[in-house]
């Protein structure tokens, strides 16, 4: 069984995700080769080469692949599907747009966000907001497959992989880029952050995001998160949403401010290390999963722990 990972990176390294992705790739028992897209993607080429288990690396390096469209992602991966038993990729925002395509072009049933590897062709994803979990066993020749990538480890490096040419698809041209607005920060990024401080809808305003939640993330060197209702009411960006519609994340330590515990935010989260909950409301669904809770206004309390600090 051969196992083709589409790798998620930034052209100059690779993402955390495809660490993860990895390791559910090198579960189905297979040979694991790597597919990086991109323009100006030798370094993260090189990067995925160092990967533990990985055979070799397929660069395809074109204008193409730069802004992450997702027809002429999905054509290259087609293309390059006739020798692998399975197709694998992290369930992030890139590839949850573009595996589809590969699915409907293969004319198989894609297999979403699983989160254990039962047998290779038998796995094992959450429904309902994850508070199911539904064993797949998939007749399908060919397997494609997204990741949940918060509930597996991370495959170090060990790896001395060769880098191979991959050639570019044919592009549909279904689509165009035009522009993109990119947020830049110093902060970890969700996904892969340790520590994340996540603000609800109790914040009321983007300045209390700046004043109360910002200082004690920069103070455990923390992400920024928040729930689907701060960022609907303009407080957050959409990059910060966490949950089922945002997401999906497990640091070690997670501390919810303001935030009631909705089932949608809760599915975002709940796989955390340590849950801390901060709200005044001790009714709040939140405090259900919390491992630490504190009933308290948050205007009071987020300043003394960022103080202490």
């Amino acid at each position: 069984m051969a196992t083709l990972l589409i790798a998620e990176h930034d052209n100059a390294s690779i993402k955390d995700a495809t660490n993860k992705a990895l390791t559910a790739a090198a579960a189905l028992g297979g040979e694991v080769d790597v597919l990086v897209a991109g323009e100006g993607a030798k370094a993260a080429a090189e990067a995925a080469a160092k990967l533990k288990g990985v055979r070799k690396v397929l660069l395809a390096d074109n204008a193409a692949y730069a802004h992450d469209l997702a027809e002429p992602l999905a054509a290259l991966i087609v293309s390059l599907a006739g020798p692998y038993d399975a197709i694998v990729a992290p369930a992030t925002t890139r590839y949850k747009n573009t595996l589809p395509r590969v699915a409907a072009l293969l004319d198989v049933a894609q297999i979403s966000e699983i989160i254990k590897v039962v047998s290779p062709d038998t796995f094992e994803r959450p429904i309902y907001a994850g508070n199911a979990i539904q064993t797949v066993k998939s007749k399908d020749a060919k397997k494609v497959i997204t990741v949940r990538t918060s509930t597996f480890g991370a495959t170090g490096d060990g790896g001395s992989a060769a880098v191979d040419n991959a050639a570019a698809a044919a592009d549909p041209a279904l689509s165009s880029f035009v522009g993109e607005e990119v947020a830049k920060s110093d902060r970890p990024e969700l996904t892969s952050a340790k520590i994340i401080v996540s603000g609800g809808r109790a914040m009321q305003s983007r300045e209390n995001f700046t004043k109360y939640i910002e200082p004690l993330a920069d103070k455990l060197g923390a992400g920024v998160g928040a729930s689907r209702a701060a960022v609907d009411a303009g407080y957050a960006p959409n990059d910060w949403q966490v949950g089922q519609t945002g997401k999906v994340v497990a640091p070690e330590l997670y501390i919810a401010i303001g935030i009631s515990g909705a089932i949608q935010h809760l599915a975002g989260m709940k796989d955390s290390k340590v849950i801390v909950a901060i709200n005044k409301d001790e009714d709040a669904p939140i405090f259900q999963v919390a491992d630490y809770g504190l009933v308290a206004d948050l205007y009071q309390a987020v300043p003394e722990l960022t103080a202490a600090l």
